[in-house]
Protein backbone atom coordinates (compact mmCIF):
# COMPACT_ATOMS: atom_id res chain seq x y z
CA UNK A 1 0.00 0.00 0.00
CA UNK A 2 1.55 3.21 -1.50
CA UNK A 3 1.85 5.95 1.20
CA UNK A 4 -1.10 8.29 -0.91
CA UNK A 5 -3.15 5.74 -0.71
CA UNK A 6 -2.84 5.07 3.23
CA UNK A 7 -3.00 8.77 4.14
CA UNK A 8 -6.63 9.08 2.34
CA UNK A 9 -7.85 5.63 4.30
CA UNK A 10 -6.72 7.02 7.26
CA UNK A 11 -8.48 10.45 6.84
CA UNK A 12 -11.71 9.04 5.77
CA UNK A 13 -11.49 6.84 8.61
CA UNK A 14 -11.01 9.58 11.26
CA UNK A 15 -14.17 11.68 9.06
CA UNK A 16 -16.23 8.67 9.45
CA UNK A 17 -15.11 8.20 13.09
CA UNK A 18 -15.71 12.37 13.81
CA UNK A 19 -19.17 11.46 12.52
CA UNK A 20 -20.16 8.78 14.42
CA UNK A 21 -19.02 10.50 18.01
CA UNK A 22 -21.27 13.56 16.41
CA UNK A 23 -24.34 11.46 16.22
CA UNK A 24 -23.86 10.12 19.34
CA UNK A 25 -23.18 13.61 20.95
CA UNK A 26 -26.44 14.53 19.50
CA UNK A 27 -28.71 11.43 20.54
CA UNK A 28 -27.43 11.75 24.18
CA UNK A 29 -27.88 15.50 24.50
CA UNK A 30 -31.05 15.61 22.66
CA UNK A 31 -32.92 13.76 25.32
CA UNK A 32 -34.78 16.15 27.60
CA UNK A 33 -34.36 18.72 25.27
CA UNK A 34 -37.06 21.20 23.58
CA UNK A 35 -37.48 19.95 19.79
CA UNK A 36 -38.73 22.02 16.98
CA UNK A 37 -40.44 20.45 14.66
CA UNK A 38 -39.79 17.47 16.20
CA UNK A 39 -36.43 17.52 15.90
CA UNK A 40 -34.57 18.19 19.01
CA UNK A 41 -32.75 21.71 19.25
CA UNK A 42 -29.54 20.41 20.16
CA UNK A 43 -28.95 17.50 17.68
CA UNK A 44 -30.13 20.26 15.00
CA UNK A 45 -26.97 22.60 16.43
CA UNK A 46 -24.73 19.32 16.46
CA UNK A 47 -25.98 18.82 12.67
CA UNK A 48 -25.39 22.54 11.68
CA UNK A 49 -21.65 22.61 13.03
CA UNK A 50 -20.36 19.83 11.11
CA UNK A 51 -22.26 21.04 7.89
CA UNK A 52 -20.94 24.61 7.87
CA UNK A 53 -17.61 23.26 8.23
CA UNK A 54 -18.04 21.29 5.05
CA UNK A 55 -19.69 24.41 3.21
CA UNK A 56 -16.66 26.58 4.32
CA UNK A 57 -13.70 23.57 2.94
CA UNK A 58 -15.05 23.62 -0.61
CA UNK A 59 -14.01 27.54 -0.86
CA UNK A 60 -11.18 26.60 1.45
CA UNK A 61 -9.86 23.89 -0.74
CA UNK A 62 -10.13 25.36 -4.24
CA UNK A 63 -8.43 28.56 -3.06
CA UNK A 64 -5.73 26.53 -1.34
CA UNK A 65 -6.52 28.62 2.01
CA UNK A 66 -6.25 28.28 5.65
CA UNK A 67 -6.85 32.09 6.55
CA UNK A 68 -10.62 31.77 7.36
CA UNK A 69 -10.22 28.40 9.15
CA UNK A 70 -10.34 29.47 12.75
CA UNK A 71 -12.59 32.09 12.15
CA UNK A 72 -15.09 30.45 10.80
CA UNK A 73 -14.83 27.86 14.20
CA UNK A 74 -15.48 31.14 16.13
CA UNK A 75 -18.50 32.26 13.87
CA UNK A 76 -20.14 28.32 14.03
CA UNK A 77 -19.82 28.43 17.85
CA UNK A 78 -21.47 32.09 17.76
CA UNK A 79 -24.34 31.18 15.02
CA UNK A 80 -25.33 28.46 15.91
CA UNK A 81 -25.19 29.33 19.73
CA UNK A 82 -27.57 32.80 18.48
CA UNK A 83 -29.63 29.87 16.39
CA UNK A 84 -30.11 27.57 19.50
CA UNK A 85 -31.44 30.49 21.69
CA UNK A 86 -33.92 31.53 18.91
CA UNK A 87 -35.21 28.59 18.59
CA UNK A 88 -36.05 27.32 22.17
CA UNK A 89 -38.96 29.01 23.74
CA UNK A 90 -38.50 30.30 27.47
CA UNK A 91 -34.73 30.60 27.60
CA UNK A 92 -33.47 30.70 30.71
CA UNK A 93 -31.39 32.97 32.91
CA UNK A 94 -29.05 30.42 33.11
CA UNK A 95 -29.50 29.66 29.19
CA UNK A 96 -28.95 33.13 28.44
CA UNK A 97 -25.98 33.15 30.49
CA UNK A 98 -24.01 29.96 28.98
CA UNK A 99 -25.17 31.63 25.49
CA UNK A 100 -23.67 35.21 26.24
CA UNK A 101 -20.59 33.52 27.90
CA UNK A 102 -19.85 31.26 24.57
CA UNK A 103 -20.21 34.44 21.98
CA UNK A 104 -17.69 36.74 24.40
CA UNK A 105 -15.27 33.76 24.18
CA UNK A 106 -15.51 32.79 20.63
CA UNK A 107 -15.18 36.39 19.44
CA UNK A 108 -12.28 37.59 21.08
CA UNK A 109 -10.65 34.02 20.35
CA UNK A 110 -11.79 34.14 16.72
CA UNK A 111 -10.86 37.78 16.20
CA UNK A 112 -7.25 36.95 18.01
CA UNK A 113 -6.55 33.90 15.81
CA UNK A 114 -7.76 35.48 12.62
CA UNK A 115 -5.60 38.86 13.20
CA UNK A 116 -2.25 36.14 14.15
CA UNK A 117 -2.96 34.40 10.91
CA UNK A 118 -3.02 37.71 8.56
CA UNK A 119 -0.02 39.05 9.79
CA UNK A 120 1.88 36.30 9.36
CA UNK A 121 -0.19 35.39 5.67
CA UNK A 122 -0.05 31.84 6.36
CA UNK A 123 -0.72 29.28 9.20
CA UNK A 124 2.04 26.61 8.58
CA UNK A 125 0.00 23.35 10.50
CA UNK A 126 -1.96 23.27 6.90
CA UNK A 127 1.41 23.78 4.16
CA UNK A 128 1.21 19.92 3.38
CA UNK A 129 -3.00 19.19 4.53
CA UNK A 130 -4.41 21.86 2.44
CA UNK A 131 -3.14 20.61 -0.74
CA UNK A 132 -4.71 16.91 0.14
CA UNK A 133 -8.33 16.51 -0.09
CA UNK A 134 -9.14 13.65 2.56
CA UNK A 135 -6.97 15.50 5.01
CA UNK A 136 -7.95 18.71 4.60
CA UNK A 137 -11.31 17.32 4.81
CA UNK A 138 -10.42 15.85 7.76
CA UNK A 139 -9.47 19.05 9.43
CA UNK A 140 -12.85 20.66 9.01
CA UNK A 141 -14.60 17.84 10.24
CA UNK A 142 -12.93 17.70 13.34
CA UNK A 143 -13.73 21.31 13.68
CA UNK A 144 -17.08 20.17 13.25
CA UNK A 145 -16.45 17.82 16.10
CA UNK A 146 -14.81 20.22 18.17
CA UNK A 147 -17.26 22.79 18.07
CA UNK A 148 -20.13 20.75 18.95
CA UNK A 149 -18.23 18.69 21.82
CA UNK A 150 -16.65 22.20 23.81
CA UNK A 151 -19.83 23.70 23.20
CA UNK A 152 -21.72 20.75 24.71
CA UNK A 153 -22.97 21.86 27.95
CA UNK A 154 -23.83 25.38 27.39
CA UNK A 155 -25.94 24.04 24.30
CA UNK A 156 -27.81 21.55 27.10
CA UNK A 157 -28.18 24.68 29.51
CA UNK A 158 -30.05 26.48 26.44
CA UNK A 159 -31.82 23.64 25.18
CA UNK A 160 -32.73 21.66 28.00
CA UNK A 161 -36.04 21.24 29.40
CA UNK A 162 -34.95 20.94 32.98
CA UNK A 163 -34.88 24.65 33.71
CA UNK A 164 -33.24 25.63 37.41
CA UNK A 165 -32.77 29.12 38.62
CA UNK A 166 -29.55 30.64 39.32
CA UNK A 167 -27.71 28.72 41.82
CA UNK A 168 -24.45 28.66 43.61
CA UNK A 169 -23.61 26.47 40.55
CA UNK A 170 -24.27 29.33 38.00
CA UNK A 171 -22.01 31.69 40.38
CA UNK A 172 -19.12 29.58 41.04
CA UNK A 173 -19.03 28.34 37.34
CA UNK A 174 -19.20 31.83 36.25
CA UNK A 175 -15.98 33.25 38.53
CA UNK A 176 -14.16 29.65 37.14
CA UNK A 177 -14.82 30.74 33.73
CA UNK A 178 -14.35 34.34 34.39
CA UNK A 179 -10.47 33.56 35.69
CA UNK A 180 -9.87 31.32 32.92
CA UNK A 181 -10.89 33.87 30.13
CA UNK A 182 -9.07 36.54 31.98
CA UNK A 183 -5.46 33.61 32.14
CA UNK A 184 -6.02 33.32 27.95
CA UNK A 185 -6.67 36.90 27.52
CA UNK A 186 -3.37 37.68 29.39
CA UNK A 187 -1.29 34.94 27.94
CA UNK A 188 -2.28 35.76 24.63
CA UNK A 189 -1.82 39.39 25.13
CA UNK A 190 1.71 38.79 26.44
CA UNK A 191 3.19 36.39 23.62
CA UNK A 192 1.24 39.16 21.03
CA UNK A 193 3.55 41.75 22.48
CA UNK A 194 6.77 39.85 22.99
CA UNK A 195 6.78 38.98 19.46
CA UNK A 196 6.18 42.09 17.68
CA UNK A 197 9.42 43.72 19.95
CA UNK A 198 11.85 43.14 17.26
CA UNK A 199 14.48 42.28 19.80
CA UNK A 200 12.91 39.18 20.62
CA UNK A 201 13.40 38.21 16.90
CA UNK A 202 14.36 34.04 17.28
CA UNK A 203 13.51 34.12 21.35
CA UNK A 204 11.11 32.18 23.13
CA UNK A 205 8.48 34.44 25.85
CA UNK A 206 9.67 33.40 29.34
CA UNK A 207 8.11 36.28 31.66
CA UNK A 208 4.52 37.14 33.16
CA UNK A 209 2.50 33.96 33.11
CA UNK A 210 5.01 32.77 30.67
CA UNK A 211 7.31 32.41 33.56
CA UNK A 212 4.55 29.94 35.36
CA UNK A 213 3.88 28.01 32.89
CA UNK A 214 5.01 26.91 29.33
CA UNK A 215 1.17 26.87 28.00
CA UNK A 216 -1.10 28.92 30.46
CA UNK A 217 -3.14 30.33 27.54
CA UNK A 218 -4.42 26.63 26.78
CA UNK A 219 -4.26 26.03 30.98
CA UNK A 220 -7.50 29.08 30.74
CA UNK A 221 -8.83 27.66 28.30
CA UNK A 222 -9.31 24.31 30.25
CA UNK A 223 -10.31 26.35 33.26
CA UNK A 224 -12.72 27.96 31.47
CA UNK A 225 -14.59 25.59 29.72
CA UNK A 226 -14.59 23.64 32.87
CA UNK A 227 -16.15 27.04 34.67
CA UNK A 228 -18.93 26.57 31.93
CA UNK A 229 -19.65 22.84 32.64
CA UNK A 230 -19.93 23.53 36.03
CA UNK A 231 -22.13 26.42 35.38
CA UNK A 232 -24.79 24.01 33.12
CA UNK A 233 -24.80 20.69 35.49
CA UNK A 234 -28.04 21.69 37.53
CA UNK A 235 -29.44 21.04 33.86
CA UNK A 236 -28.32 17.83 32.96
CA UNK A 237 -30.80 15.19 33.32
CA UNK A 238 -30.33 11.47 32.29
CA UNK A 239 -27.94 10.92 29.19
CA UNK A 240 -27.20 14.80 29.00
CA UNK A 241 -24.57 14.36 31.36
CA UNK A 242 -22.61 13.90 27.97
CA UNK A 243 -22.31 17.60 28.49
CA UNK A 244 -19.21 16.73 30.88
CA UNK A 245 -17.31 15.80 27.56
CA UNK A 246 -17.00 19.95 27.25
CA UNK A 247 -13.95 20.48 29.44
CA UNK A 248 -12.88 16.80 28.86
CA UNK A 249 -12.21 16.95 25.15
CA UNK A 250 -10.53 20.71 25.22
CA UNK A 251 -8.22 19.07 28.00
CA UNK A 252 -7.55 15.96 25.54
CA UNK A 253 -7.34 18.21 22.80
CA UNK A 254 -4.79 20.23 23.75
CA UNK A 255 -2.62 18.08 26.15
CA UNK A 256 -2.49 14.75 23.73
CA UNK A 257 -3.59 15.75 20.77
CA UNK A 258 -3.03 19.14 18.43
CA UNK A 259 -2.26 21.51 20.82
CA UNK A 260 0.71 21.20 23.72
CA UNK A 261 2.41 18.18 21.90
CA UNK A 262 2.93 20.06 18.69
CA UNK A 263 3.83 23.25 20.16
CA UNK A 264 6.93 21.18 22.34
CA UNK A 265 8.00 19.80 19.66
CA UNK A 266 8.76 23.08 17.55
CA UNK A 267 10.09 24.90 20.61
CA UNK A 268 12.62 21.84 20.98
CA UNK A 269 13.35 21.67 17.41
CA UNK A 270 14.19 25.59 17.45
CA UNK A 271 15.78 25.99 20.84
CA UNK A 272 16.27 22.68 22.05
CA UNK A 273 20.16 21.91 23.49
CA UNK A 274 20.26 26.08 24.54
CA UNK A 275 21.28 26.17 28.02
CA UNK A 276 18.49 28.97 28.89
CA UNK A 277 16.11 27.43 27.09
CA UNK A 278 16.66 23.77 28.93
CA UNK A 279 16.78 25.95 31.78
CA UNK A 280 13.58 27.59 31.52
CA UNK A 281 11.60 24.01 30.74
CA UNK A 282 12.92 22.35 34.11
CA UNK A 283 11.85 24.70 36.08
CA UNK A 284 8.73 26.24 33.92
CA UNK A 285 5.58 23.32 34.07
CA UNK A 286 4.06 22.45 31.09
CA UNK A 287 0.32 23.67 31.69
CA UNK A 288 -0.76 24.26 35.18
CA UNK A 289 0.99 27.39 36.63
CA UNK A 290 3.45 27.41 39.03
CA UNK A 291 2.58 29.50 42.02
CA UNK A 292 5.84 29.84 43.89
CA UNK A 293 8.99 31.10 43.19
Amino acid sequence: MNADLKSTITSLAGIAAAVLLGVGLAAAGSQHGVRVGGVPAFAIAVVLAFVVQWLAFVPAYVLQTERFYDLMGSLTFITVTGMLVAVTPGVDARGLLAAALVVIWAVRLGSFLFARVSRAGADDRFAEIKVSLPRFLLVWTMQGLWVSSTAAAAWIAISSINRVALDAFALVGLLIWAVGFGIEVAADRQKSRFRADPGNRGRFIASGLWSRSRHPNYFGEIVLWLGMALLALPTFTGWQWVGLISPVFVTVLLTRISGIPLLEVRADAKWGGQSDYEDYKRRTPVLIPRLGR
